[in-house]
């Protein structure tokens, strides 16, 4: 048996079993640093992801959504608003005036889904904010631009809460984030908030948009772990919480794919196409009662350089975990790796 195929843009199942993987990996990478390394620790890696995805996406993103035209202070609001509606998360926007405009992301928190709202402590959700909505006004090139935090949920308070506002001074670098727990944000009114045109934004590309959201989080968070604690703590946490996370969401996946055969067989067909769900160039093949998966590319960390091998050790326990509980005694082996200077990336189950 081998067969081959590139990424099929109609396999939605795929994609919602991605995010599913991505999304779980990332609150509980959170979740393990956090608790194992420290709030502190954990409040370092939120921040660098945040500022690492804010560089990169915010002012592409602004032209794509077609932003990039408006008063800061509202620009920046309708991003927040628009970009996290794509990516599937619950979020608000209100208009006060040009310089300023709120952003407001009620419960449940798409980062801290389920139960995990419980164990994030405030100086990591302060992190966020410190990472991206703080920095809004530098990328801008406007040093009177900041954003007021009004509460947050970690805090018990409903919904992460802001606004940005463009104020009649330079703003010192402490005060770029601020909080202001006695006020409120208005009432959001749907029907005037700014909405993604159909024609640019038809539903095949949403669907890859949400696939897309939730890997862009594990680009950037795994090489920020290991960067912030080093390869070997940063390794260590990054891929003890994969294996579990991978273990504990596998049947879900197996669902959103419509199943999956037992033994080393089904496991590869499944591993093979949510590579392909990703956009990886993967290859299946069979020897025996072996089965190997192999790709040219690794789409997840095309755009970092220069990654220590404990980035790809972290990631690759998501799917270690995964075959243990789809079966307990099935081996699972890397046996190319492109990082250590071979052809492709290769898997092989039996």
């Amino acid at each position: 048996m081998k067969t081959k195929s590139h990424e099929t843009a109609a396999d939605v199942a795929a994609y919602r079993a991605i995010d599913l993987i991505y999304h779980s990996y990332l609150t509980g990478l959170i979740l393990k640093v956090s608790s194992q390394a420290g709030p502190q620790r954990a409040a370092e890696i939120v921040f660098r992801t945040f500022r690492r995805q804010q560089l990169a996406r915010f002012l592409p993103g602004l032209k794509k959504l077609g932003l990039d035209g408006l008063p800061n202070a509202v620009a920046c609001a309708q991003y927040h608003y628009l970009s996290n509606q794509v990516g599937g998360v619950k979020v608000e926007y209100v208009y006060e005036s040009d310089k300023k405009a709120w952003v407001r992301y009620p419960p449940p928190r798409w980062i801290w889904s389920g139960t995990a709202i419980c164990g994030i402590p405030s100086d990591v959700s302060r992190a966020m904010l410190r990472g991206w909505h703080a920095n809004n006004g530098v990328v801008l090139g406007n040093p009177r631009l900041g954003f007021v935090c009004t509460g947050q949920t970690v805090d018990g308070q409903p919904g992460l809460e802001g606004y940005y506002k463009e104020w009649d001074h330079d703003l010192a670098p402490e005060e770029r984030l601020q909080f202001s727990p006695g006020e409120r944000c208005p009432a959001f009114d749907p029907e005037r908030a700014p909405k993604l045109l159909e024609n640019t934004w038809p539903e095949q590309r949403l669907l890859k948009v949400l696939r897309n959201y939730s890997m862009e989080y594990i680009t950037s968070i795994v090489p920020e772990t290991v960067a912030a604690l080093g390869p070997d703590a940063g390794g260590h946490l990054a891929g003890a919480a994969a294996r579990l996370i991978g273990m504990h969401t596998f049947d879900e996946v197996a669902t959103h794919l419509g199943g999956v055969e037992p033994g080393a067989a089904g496991f590869a067909k499944a591993f093979a196409r949510i590579a392909r769900g990703q956009g990886d160039d993967a290859e299946l093949s069979q020897d025996g009662n072996a089965f190997t998966v192999r790709q040219t590319s690794w789409r997840l960390m095309s755009e970092r350089e220069n990654l220590s091998p404990s980035v790809f050790d972290a990631w690759n326990e998501l799917w270690v975990g995964a075959a243990l509980t789809h079966d307990r005694f099935m081996s699972v082996d890397v046996t190319e790796r492109r990082d250590r200077g071979d052809a492709c990336w290769a898997w092989r189950f039996r």
